[in-house]
């Protein structure tokens, strides 16, 4: 027996055109859309402004494979963190950050990692697949449920920042976006949207052509090609500090939108005043701001430690006096393994 179609891999264009095959009309394609984007049906049944005719043929045509949230973690902070059993049966984490205002999802895009940060949990852990469009929206669906249940407002934003490069499942994550933002769908504004990534200049370029409104953060850590390399393999392998400057320079030509720097520093590592004007330098490049992160330590690293609050004062004081906005950002989850660097799959 043949194994059934996901339905939600399906686009309007083809959901109408097999209703047309069928010999039912294109809006039937208008309904199952909506109730698979929007209101998040999770069988055919719920469909209930479909004939019963309808709805049992499309059980023999389709399945609605769904993420199960196989382990529900909450901080002391309030951090939520999730451990999500895709389709066939792999893990990916989501966390979902509560402040006084506002919900943020941190979502996953790919099975485990590509690349091999050095400081970062999920790189050790081998990459199995890339994402599909419906598993990354049910994250956000889940998060927004979550966020509703436990902080009484619907979820505010949302960063491609769990497991993996959101850049090289480059199609998949512009397909689940387009699902969050659409009207369609979760009608969620794109400006809530951040993509965080290692620094993929292709895909920075492509997405400033695609006209996307999301907000782009890039993982700096360090504005020196070697250091940044020794931590960052990516780094050399994309061209270096060169190339990455150039692609976000056209970034923000194209789109007028200013960059977050994702900054960890790190004792011994970066947390020296040649590193501090280096990035002051950079920085000065493309317009920015900076996010100081505090380092979370994973199991057995003693090579990365968290430098002193002194360091972090240093950094940000002379930022600030060359005219460039930089914040500390304190670590959230840190109790579930649930912060920046430390999502790793435990649950397996």
């Amino acid at each position: 027996m043949s194994e059934k179609t996901n339905i939600r891999s399906l686009s309007l264009r083809e959901l109408k055109a097999f209703f047309e095959e069928n010999g039912e009309k294109a809006f039937r394609a208008d309904q199952v859309y909506e109730w698979l984007w929007k209101k998040n049906a999770r069988n055919f049944d719920d469909m209930t402004n479909l004939s019963k005719h309808l709805r049992e043929f499309l059980k023999g045509k389709f399945s609605i494979p769904y993420i199960q949230i196989r382990q529900f973690q909450r901080s002391s902070d309030g951090t939520i963190k999730n451990a999500v059993e895709l389709k066939d049966q792999l893990i990916v984490e989501s966390v979902l950050i509560p402040s006084k205002t506002r919900t943020t999802a941190c979502v996953s895009s790919q099975v485990g990692c590509s690349l091999d940060c050095k400081f970062c949990a999920t790189a050790r852990l081998k990459n199995m697949r890339n994402l599909t469009p419906d598993e990354i929206v049910d994250q956000v669906v889940e998060a927004d449920l979550q966020s509703k249940q436990y902080y009484k407002h619907p979820l505010s934003n949302i960063v491609f920042m769990g497991m993996g490069e959101p850049l090289l499942n480059y199609d998949n994550v512009m397909e689940a976006i387009e699902k969050i933002t659409s009207d369609k769908g979760q009608g969620m504004s794109s400006k809530r949207i951040t993509i965080s990534t290692s620094g993929i200049p292709k895909r920075i370029r492509q997405m400033a052509d695609d006209n996307l409104k999301v907000k782009l953060a890039v993982s700096l850590h360090s504005a020196i090609d070697k250091i940044r390399t020794e931590i960052m393999p990516v780094n050399q392998r994309q061209g270096g500090l060169k190339e990455l400057l150039a692609s976000l320079q056209y970034w923000y030509q194209k789109t007028k939108s200013k960059i977050t720097f994702e900054y960890l520093v790190f004792k011994g590592i970066n947390d020296d005043r040649k590193s501090i004007d280096a990035l002051v330098d950079f920085a000065k490049k493309v317009p920015s701001k900076i996010n100081l992160i505090e380092y979370n330590p994973i199991d057995d690293s003693d090579h990365f430690q968290q430098a002193d609050k002194k360091t972090l004062d240093a950094y940000k004081n002379a930022l600030n006096k060359a005219g460039i906005t930089a914040t500390l950002r304190m670590s959230r989850g840190q109790d579930i393994d649930a912060a920046c660097g430390q999502l790793a799959n435990k649950f397996e």
